[in-house]
């Protein structure tokens, strides 16, 4: 299991991928940047998987629900060794396996397409579910957005995990109050997250989603908890590192002109993980 310090370093080079991936004028940068922390505690630390044979029946599953955060996942999984870096050039260009919104079919490693919202949980339910009847010990984690949890069909699956007590799924809800529209208190608030899940059966946390330790910890109690489906909610930052975009709603879809990317860069730094990309 990586440290907190590598998992550090290994978010940081996964938000430089985003950057790099979004400045050709494409792409979602904001959440995927604020998502980062989580993302790398998953993929190089957390889940049971192998790129080799992203097939393996009892592997853990990841189910990336809001897909326009997908630059962050193709980060982790190019990194992890799904593809080739080089690969990570082709993000949203003509035959690329690497598409805006991701495609199951097209690329091995990913658990599910994803483009309109609200469906990831019910997806990750019938994955915990089949786990169950094949009694494997395999874990699913699903990513859902703060404002997707707008969406009644996100409620209705809700229910089903508790009903069921899926114990082995595990909902991280993106909690940044940004959506397209703006901030998600004012477009359609959803406030008391936390007192929502947990009256509807859950094991429910709170947590603060750029403290590693805090993502360690929380997925920790969810693999020590029994009896009822775990929502971890993280309060995250949208673009998180980079100052212009932190909190500002335009990010969640804008992507950065060369100028803003290298001051994006900048200001996230270095990383010690793995290699900046070279694009041509």
């Amino acid at each position: 299991m990586a440290s907190i310090d590598e998992i550090k370093e290994i978010s940081t080079r996964i938000k430089r991928d985003i950057i790099q991936l979004t400045s050709a004028n494409t792409g979602h940068p904001g959440g995927a940047i604020g998502a980062a922390d989580i993302i790398a505690e998953l993929y190089f630390s957390r889940l049971r998987h192998d790129p080799s044979n992203p097939n393996w029946e009892d592997r853990d599953r990841f189910v990336l629900s809001n897909g326009h955060l997908c630059t962050a996942l193709y980060s982790a999984m190019a990194r992890s060794g799904y593809f080739e870096l080089s690969e990570l050039q082709t993000f949203r260009k003509i035959d690329s396996r690497l598409q805006g919104h991701p495609s199951k079919h097209d690329l091995p490693g990913l658990e599910t397409s994803s483009g309109p919202l609200g469906q990831g949980l019910s997806i990750a339910n019938g994955m915990a579910l089949s786990n169950r009847l094949r009694n494997s010990d395999a874990k699913v984690y699903c990513l859902v957005g703060d404002g997707e949890i707008q969406e009644g069909q996100i409620w209705e699956a809700a229910m089903t995990s508790s009903h069921y007590n899926l114990d082995n799924l595990a909902l991280i809800i993106n909690w940044n109050d940004i959506q397209i529209d703006g901030h998600v208190k004012d477009v359609m608030n959803i406030e008391p997250i936390a007192e929502k899940f947990s009256a509807f059966g859950w094991n429910t946390i709170e947590i603060d989603g750029h403290n590693v330790r805090e993502i360690k910890d929380a997925f920790d109690s969810f693999e020590n908890h029994r009896g009822a489906p775990t929502a971890i909610v993280a309060k995250t930052v949208i673009g998180k590192g980079v100052s212009y975009m932190e909190h500002e709603p335009i990010w969640h879809g804008k992507a950065p002109s060369s100028d803003e990317a290298k001051q994006a860069l900048d200001e996230i730094g270095p990383s010690r993980f793995g290699e900046d990309l070279i694009f041509q």
